[in-house]
């Protein structure tokens, strides 16, 4: 009991795996250690996610975020997008899992989540972005508040996935319908 409770840290924080689960959403260093869990969604393996993607009933969804072409690129200048390479089927929402959303991307955000599902909040999806990527984490959370009740969570990412010899396909964002 004195163990546990030295652990504890902040209202509203619990430790797992030496990495606080935040209050709120995680607002910089994207890039770093993240919790072992998520408050309401289940956190997957990768066994777990790879089976869930053979069943083909969960919407996988990549967050990872999107470079945007810099605005004052010399004239002439030719822009090539950065290849993104996801687990294959999987759906990628640039640019959703940052800590704080402007309007218009929470906005998509809605939207890509609505269409995807069909409008159900029971249908389950599934959050990824890279090993030690704290976007994941923020855009599952977010789901969780908005009411979506089958929320899973992949910290290992796209490149936890590919690392356990998984297939990978090229990927482009998605268009959400307006």
């Amino acid at each position: 009991m004195l163990l546990a409770a030295s652990l504890a840290g902040p209202a509203g924080t619990a430790w797992a795996g030496g990495v606080a689960e935040p209050v709120g959403y995680r607002m910089d260093d994207y890039r770093a250690p993240v919790p072992d869990t998520l408050r309401g969604a289940r956190v997957v393996t990768t066994a777990e996610a790879e089976a869930l993607w053979h069943g083909k009933q969960t919407v996988f969804l990549d967050v990872m975020p999107r470079a945007p072409k810099p605005a004052n690129l010399p004239a002439g200048t030719i822009w090539r997008d950065a290849v993104r390479t996801d687990i294959p089927g999987s759906l990628w929402l640039a640019n959703v899992g940052y800590g704080a959303l402007s309007p218009e991307a929470a906005a998509y955000f809605r939207r890509s989540l609505e269409t995807v599902t069909g409008a159900d909040k029971t249908r389950a999806v599934l959050f990824y972005c890279k090993t030690d990527c704290w976007m994941s984490w923020n855009a599952a959370r977010r789901a969780v508040e908005w009411g979506y009740g089958s929320v899973l969570w992949y910290p290992p990412g796209a490149d936890g996935w590919e690392a356990a010899g998984l297939p990978v396909a090229e990927n482009k964002p998605y268009e959400a319908e307006n």
